[in-house]
């Protein structure tokens, strides 16, 4: 796959959006690549933060607290800046709270928003990754912050009818087979940035 990029209003490399099925064989790869790619073109004084958007209380909504239980629960890096799990869900009642602690906490953070979302019915089961804020809410009329320089999602069911109902009834099977590899991915393309800065010449293998 080759990856693109252009150039936003800072002249800042924007890579072209990912959208993968997470069932396929060679996404755990090619979407730790592509985060890889993102984030070592930052500077290596800029902290990678992750807020990991929804909440426990519905099944389709449950993606991004089931990323942020699976670092917490694997990771082994040595800086992990994450928000949202579980235990400790970052939803539409605390996440303004979160991106102002955020901001205080942090200077300048890089940050990466993950949540569910709904889509076609040939999109469910896919992960993308985009640059620019996740609009959380967006979805089931809720207005609510934009948050993140880059957004990955995972389309966990059919849009556009009855939104809370159908998220309230999807499969949990798929939400965290979808969490799973999404968390696997942010933790080996954080890792490998933390492990070196590679040059442009630089091959890079993925686990």
């Amino acid at each position: 796959m080759k990856f693109h990029f252009g150039f936003d209003a800072d002249k800042t490399p924007v890579q072209e959006p990912l959208k993968i099925q997470h069932t396929d064989s060679d996404t755990p790869y090619l979407l730790a690549k592509h985060l890889q790619t993102i984030f070592s073109k930052l500077p290596t004084y800029q902290p990678i933060v992750i807020i990991c958007v929804g909440t426990d209380r519905s099944t389709g909504d449950s993606l991004g607290p089931l990323v942020g239980s699976h670092l917490n629960r694997t990771s082994t890096l040595r800086n992990l800046h994450l928000f949202g799990t579980l235990d400790e869900p970052v939803h539409a009642m605390n996440l303004s709270e979160t991106v102002e602690r955020i901001h205080k906490q942090f200077q300048n953070p890089f940050i990466v928003a993950v949540d569910a979302c709904l889509g076609q019915v040939a999109s469910v089961g896919c992960i993308q990754v985009a640059h620019g804020p996740l609009k959380p809410g967006a979805g089931v009329n809720k207005d609510l912050p934009p948050v993140g320089d880059i957004h990955v999602t995972g389309i966990v069911n059919v849009g556009g009818f009855m939104e809370y109902f159908v998220l309230q009834n999807t499969r949990l099977s798929l939400v965290m087979n979808m969490a799973n590899v999404i968390g696997d991915a942010l933790h080996s393309a954080i890792r490998r940035t933390q492990s070196f800065a590679p040059s442009a010449t630089t091959a890079l293998k993925f686990e």
